[in-house]
């Protein structure tokens, strides 16, 4: 059974005002998407399923599923403020969706293998799809035993400014103890560095594994997110900005040792477009990875 990727796309049509204008960085107009989905198709993956809001289906489906219908089969799943376990109801006021493994749980009826989950405006590389394909593709039938690509800190900075990443501490066995969010994450003389809690710079090695959200589960995970989603509104509901993270269930299921998650290594370049003055760098990158034979000029 060939792998799920699972497309974190919900919060697309407000950040880009409508689909009209989802960026195209590939010199045929390709969007960062369209390489994520090209990349997971040649690491193995045997279906895409996008999360995205009810609101923007029908633009979706014309101008994003089509692209790749006859490529990989696709499904869509949509991430509403009411869809809650009953018993709870969203708060009249509340606007900001419930957050990204709320998203990954609007997969638990489409998704019974095991799958992936990425965002959809990040560019992660054809070597990292390889190498989560590979893990994915050794989980079937597993339960409580996931994965995740940790990035090189070194391969996912901008050089307009600094970044946020969820920087990850490992056991001897390459398992994630634990997943950190640190801000303002910069080179300085050279050197990675990020200001912590007490106000002191500190130095982290090039090499050490952020968390780009990507991750891989088996469909046991959904169980656990509805359970502990129940414990998350309870403690969280009269808080209009609260938002479930995966980091938030991934913390727990470590803490509690229930699962345990490898920490995948790779190679590639993490990019995205963080800052608007970043989007000609990722253009040009892009440009430069098709230059050197890595992707076709036209994708689909």
């Amino acid at each position: 059974m060939k792998p799920t990727l699972f497309v974190l796309a919900a919060g697309m049509g407000s950040r880009y005002g409508g689909l009209k204008q989802l960026d195209g960085l590939g010199p045929n107009g390709e969007t960062i998407m369209d390489y994520s989905i090209f990349d997971a198709i040649r690491g193995g993956f045997g279906k895409v399923v996008f999360v995205i809001r009810k609101d923007f289906e029908q633009d979706f489906r014309n101008k994003i599923l089509s692209k790749y219908e006859n490529h990989i089969p696709v499904e869509l799943v949509f991430q509403a403020l009411d869809s809650l376990p009953s018993g709870f109801a969203c708060p009249a006021d509340r606007v900001k969706p419930w957050g990204t493994n709320h998203a990954v749980l609007m997969g638990k009826d489409v998704i019974q293998e095991p799958f992936a989950v990425i965002n959809a405006d990040d560019f992660y590389g054809r070597d990292s799809f390889a190498v989560l394909g590979k893990a994915l593709a050794e989980m079937n039938g597993k339960v409580n035993d996931y994965c995740m690509v940790g990035y090189r800190v070194g391969n996912t900075l901008s050089e307009s400014g600094s970044v946020a990443r969820g920087v990850c501490e490992t056991n001897a066995e390459g398992y994630l103890t634990t997943v950190v969010e640190r801000t303002a994450i910069e080179r300085i003389d050279g050197k990675v560095s990020f200001t912590d809690e007490n106000a002191q710079l500190v130095t982290i090695a090039d090499n050490t594994p952020v968390s780009m959200n990507m991750w891989g589960f088996t469909p046991d995970y959904f169980k656990y997110s509805e359970d502990y989603f129940v414990e998350f509104l309870k403690e969280n509901m009269g808080n209009l900005k609260s938002e479930y993270f995966i980091p938030l269930m991934v913390n727990k299921l470590i803490n509690d040792g229930t699962a345990r998650v490898k920490v995948l290594d790779t190679t590639s370049k993490w990019f995205g477009v963080t800052y608007a003055e970043d989007r000609q760098g990722v253009v040009d990158k892009i440009q430069s990875l098709v230059d050197a034979g890595d992707y076709p000029a036209k994708l689909f």
